[in-house]
């Protein structure tokens, strides 16, 4: 078990090197900020000591040797429009963004499990039948226009929940709800099929005929068995709820890291740019080392490995 997690700590240290390295170059595929930030006329004096002061004219080697050194000490870099360190930009917005992330899983897992369970047991009925349509209109709505839609109903013609900022419980409703639409459907759809899978094979036939009680098996051998691939996809969707909420948060004027991001990205503000994906990329291989320890606690057989 030891080995296993060891050997995730390494291959999650190469991947946060492989997205340093890629998001250093992807940002300055734009091209120098420089105009961005002084006059139109501003003298080539003035924009000569603006990019040496920033390092934009040295070579992209050593502008790279020198990211990679200074993110290992923790430091990131200054924001070109803020004027403050670019991580602490990144982590003053990474609350609002987890909190929204989070309630938008938890609402999917909430209601994807259930439906799966009795759809999985229901096949082919209208449950089963109602809950698939479902599940493809959830799949088929971009989150955006989802975003929009809720926004028009809610707040411009019923008027029960609020626009957009985030100001209690409330102003977190409508979007957790386009955010987690997409991750409900694929969770549903995933689990369902493992489901009906399980429920015909020969260790749940002989539960059934031992007399065990039918929510036991279920609960014991069926949805234990179903899980292990619903588990890996709910960490992939960890991933999809983050990139989602760049979006949503745009939509709802969220203030979490997406809004930030997309301000940046706008502004050519290099360090902050790097600062958002890589915090990204933590939280994502972190969620993704977690599941896989996740796959010990289903699975006895991979504790020995």
């Amino acid at each position: 078990m030891f080995g296993r997690v060891f050997s995730r700590l390494l291959h999650a240290a190469a991947v946060l090197l492989g997205v340093s390295v890629a998001v250093f170059f992807l940002v300055r595929l734009g091209g120098d900020p420089t105009g961005l930030f002084l006059p139109p006329d501003a003298a080539p004096a003035d924009l000569a000591a603006f990019r040496h002061a920033m390092g934009f004219d040295q070579p992209w080697p050593v502008q790279l040797g020198q990211f990679l050194w200074a993110g290992l000490h923790g430091d990131f870099g200054q924001s070109l429009r803020y004027g403050q360190p670019a991580m602490r930009l990144v982590l003053e917005r990474l609350p609002a963004t987890v909190e929204l992330s989070a309630v938008a899983l938890v609402l999917s897992v909430l209601v994807s499990v259930p439906v799966a369970i009795v759809a999985a047991q229901n096949r082919g009925r209208a449950f089963d039948r109602a809950g698939l349509l479902a599940t493809l209109a959830g799949q088929s709505f971009p989150a955006f226009w989802l975003a929009i839609m809720l926004i028009l109903v809610f707040s411009e013609w019923l008027g029960v929940l609020p626009p957009s900022g985030r100001q209690g419980w409330r102003s977190l409703v409508l979007p957790a709800i386009s955010l987690a639409a997409y991750s409900t459907a694929i969770i549903t759809r995933l689990l369902r099929s493992n489901m009906i899978e399980v429920l015909q094979s020969n260790h749940v036939r002989t539960a059934h005929a031992k007399g065990l009680p039918h929510g036991s098996v279920i609960w014991r051998h069926v949805l234990r068995n179903a899980a292990i691939p619903t588990v890996t996809v709910i960490g992939l969707q960890v991933g999809g709820l983050l990139g989602g909420a760049v979006i949503t948060e745009q939509i709802f004027a969220w203030p979490g890291m997406g809004q930030l991001a997309i301000q940046a990205i706008s502004n050519r503000d290099f360090a902050v740019v790097q600062a958002f994906v890589l915090t990204m990329a933590v939280v994502i291989v972190a969620v993704n080392l977690l599941v896989d320890l996740t796959y010990a606690l289903l699975d006895p057989r991979l504790r020995r490995m």
